[in-house]
């Protein structure tokens, strides 16, 4: 088994950019959701409620940069700083601090910013908005639950990390009219050559000199019933999914995942055709589908 495909997405529910080598960081792949959209009273933004922001496309603009356009008006772009360095003590930062939520994490620190971007984003998906930075001074703890060493996370819904293999997505696709792409479900790590839904049991497994975890399977929503190429929503892959991935009411599809820490920022670094080695199975929630 090998990595496939690695995808960070540096604005959350905003495009894709698939890269070929990232860096592994605490709070998940470097660059990955370190900005979200907010709304004017600090709530998150997500294509689940504004269905033009799966027509955002984001680029690296050489080692410093991300050029941001509406796939309808691709002249029109907005350039940021691919990350907002932090203050050093005594420094007054240029950008505000406040506090926003996302799921059921309130108050988290970040910061704006630019009134630029906050204009620019409120136009072209047609409503009050504002861009905010997760500094690295912010920790916005995992789900204690689920989580193994004081574990943190980016913007993310919930976990640093989200695994798929492409032999689940292949397994789906046979039984849709209609096939979709890997985009639908937003992962991180994409690895060729398991089974359709193995991955629910890699319990620890290793990729260079990376540990991960699999703590639990991805629980997934109306968010993946949107078209990313035509901002559509529709009934799939729910409706498909919920005959044989539904667990106590919930839909199950890819597995969240955590790094083992390393004391330092940086914990290693993942390249695409990597191997993935499993070293130890945990009873999945669910019985791995039949072959199709």
């Amino acid at each position: 088994m090998t990595i496939s495909e690695l995808l960070i997405y540096p604005i959350k529910s905003l495009g894709a950019i698939s890269v070929t080598e990232t860096v592994v960081e605490g709070k998940g792949l470097r660059y990955d959701r370190r900005f979200m959209l907010v709304d004017p009273h600090g709530d998150f933004i997500t294509q689940r409620t504004n269905h033009q922001m799966a027509l955002v496309d984001v680029a690296i603009d050489g080692d410093t940069g991300l050029r941001v356009w509406h796939r309808h008006r691709p002249d029109d772009v907005l350039t940021l700083p691919l990350a907002i360095p932090t203050q050093t003590e005594g420094e007054t930062s240029p950008h505000e601090t406040v506090g926003v939520t996302i799921w059921d994490s309130s108050d988290v620190p970040a910061l704006v910013v630019s009134a630029k971007a906050d204009q620019w984003f409120s136009r072209v998906l047609e409503k009050p908005c504002r861009l905010v930075y997760m500094p690295e001074t912010t920790h916005r703890d995992v789900d204690p639950a689920y989580a193994r060493e004081n574990d943190v996370v980016s913007f993310a819904d919930g976990y640093p990390y989200l695994l798929i293999g492409q032999a689940s997505l292949d397994n789906l696709n046979q039984r849709l009219d209609e096939p979709i792409t890997m985009i639908r479900f937003r992962p991180n790590i994409v690895v060729a050559g398991s089974l359709p839904n193995e991955e629910d049991a890699w319990q620890h497994f290793r990729i260079g000199d990376v540990d991960f975890f699999g703590v639990k399977p991805c629980a997934r929503c109306v968010l993946t019933t949107v078209d990313p190429e035509t901002g559509q929503k529709g009934r799939e892959p729910l409706r498909t999914l919920a005959t044989y991935r539904q667990w106590k009411h919930k839909i199950l599809f890819g597995q969240n995942v955590l790094a083992k820490p390393t004391g330092s920022l940086i914990v290693g670094t993942l390249r695409v055709g990597q191997p993935v080695e499993v070293l130890n199975r945990q009873e999945p929630w669910l019985t791995p589908p039949e072959p199709f």
